[in-house]
């Protein structure tokens, strides 16, 4: 399913317009920041922030490429770029702080966007390729699902069992809501994870959420803990007695860095985005598999650690199968696409997305023991 080397500039482009028309709305004679991380930091590919550049070019977009540092630690944007944000029509994220920022105030008018396509690769791909508009109204379509369920019950191979409800609350994007637009939209609002009980088992890896980093950001598990939760807490672990140490011993630590409530389970809610893939292993780079291979159906994130979203650790289900009011939505990690209200008329408007549902992208980054 990836781009083929004659094929790229083009898939390049249609991914470039994507993000640029069918996301942030832009237009022609607008003008585009693009706040860009130095690529030799790793996370954000070479040569990506000049791919969307020059599409933006070719749409009529007087564009403005701005370099931004990588701090482990944003609580809001500085001087310099906020007041570049405001002069602008739209503001691109190609650096970490889009993702680290996404649930603080903006500067007013503006209209950010934060891309979890890292790389020229994953823009071309069908990941970043397929329609934008599409996928948002999919979301919508199981944002009401979960909103007027009564009973939600999630499991998974490993031994996972939660059930809960969770009334739509009044932010469209639940208690996870975001003031930076997301490329792609590759989720489902979260859910509140307070009025759900039972076990969540934790599969490879303990690892940050995207809001801040710390030392060890990853921490990875030779066997499948199992998390006992009730009320938007942590009541304990089951598992080999020195894996359960070790997470313990993690909690405090990072629970103890920033000040929180190491026990409070926030939310969590998965993938919807059949094209979204991680090639790899998620242990070869924590940062960059956290920041983006969570869209992949296959994953269900719960964010923990904190009072507030995302929270400062992810635990990972592996193949959830989710049940709403007794019907499969999710089957071991595969869409059941009739199975949500209104989608099968999304996809049958949109070929390249049907596409996708029919032939979903495997890669999860997490099918590889550390």
């Amino acid at each position: 399913m990836e781009p083929n080397a004659d094929a790229e500039p083009y898939a390049l482009r249609d991914g470039a317009r994507n993000l640029l028309l069918g996301c942030a709305g832009a237009r022609a004679g607008e003008s585009l920041l693009i706040l860009r991380e130095d690529p030799a930091l790793g996370y954000f590919g070479e040569g990506l922030a000049e791919a969307v550049a020059v599409a933006a070019g070719e749409l009529g977009l007087r564009t403005t490429l701005m370099a931004v540092s990588f701090r482990p630690d944003v609580a809001s944007l500085d001087a310099e770029q906020a007041a570049a944000v405001a002069a602008h029509d739209h503001a691109l994220f190609l650096a970490r702080a889009g993702d680290q920022l996404r649930f603080r105030a903006m500067p007013p008018g503006s209209r950010p966007v934060v891309s979890y396509v890292l790389d020229r690769q994953m823009l071309a791909s069908p990941f970043g390729r397929a329609d934008y508009a599409a996928f948002l109204a999919l979301k919508a379509c199981f944002d009401t699902l979960f909103g007027d369920a009564h009973e939600i019950r999630a499991t998974c191979p490993l031994g996972t069992d939660i059930t809960g409800s969770a009334p739509r609350p009044a932010a469209s994007d639940g208690p996870a809501d975001v003031s930076i637009k997301r490329f792609p939209m590759s989720v489902f609002a979260a859910l509140d994870a307070e009025a759900f009980e039972g076990r969540v088992a934790v599969a490879r890896l303990l690892v940050g959420t995207g809001s801040r980093y710390y030392e060890p950001y990853g921490l990875p598990l030779e066997s499948t803990l199992s998390a006992r939760i009730g009320g938007g807490r942590l009541l304990g672990w089951d598992g080999e007695a020195g894996e359960v140490a070790r997470a313990e011993a993690h909690y405090a630590h990072v629970a103890s860095l920033f000040g929180i409530d190491g026990g409070i389970v926030h939310s969590w809610h998965a993938g919807i985005h059949p094209g979204c893939a991680f090639a790899g292993s998620a242990h070869d780079a924590y940062g960059r598999w956290t920041g983006s291979a969570f869209g992949n159906p296959r994953l269900l994130h719960f964010h923990t650690c904190g009072a507030y979203a995302p929270g400062e650790i992810c635990w990972n289900v592996m193949d959830p199968t989710i049940m709403v009011d007794g019907a499969i939505v999710f089957d071991r990690g595969r869409i059941v696409i009739d199975a949500v209200p209104g989608a099968r008329a999304i996809l049958d408007t949109s070929p390249d997305v049907a596409a996708l549902f029919a032939a979903p992208d495997p890669r999860t980054g997490l099918d590889v023991a550390p």
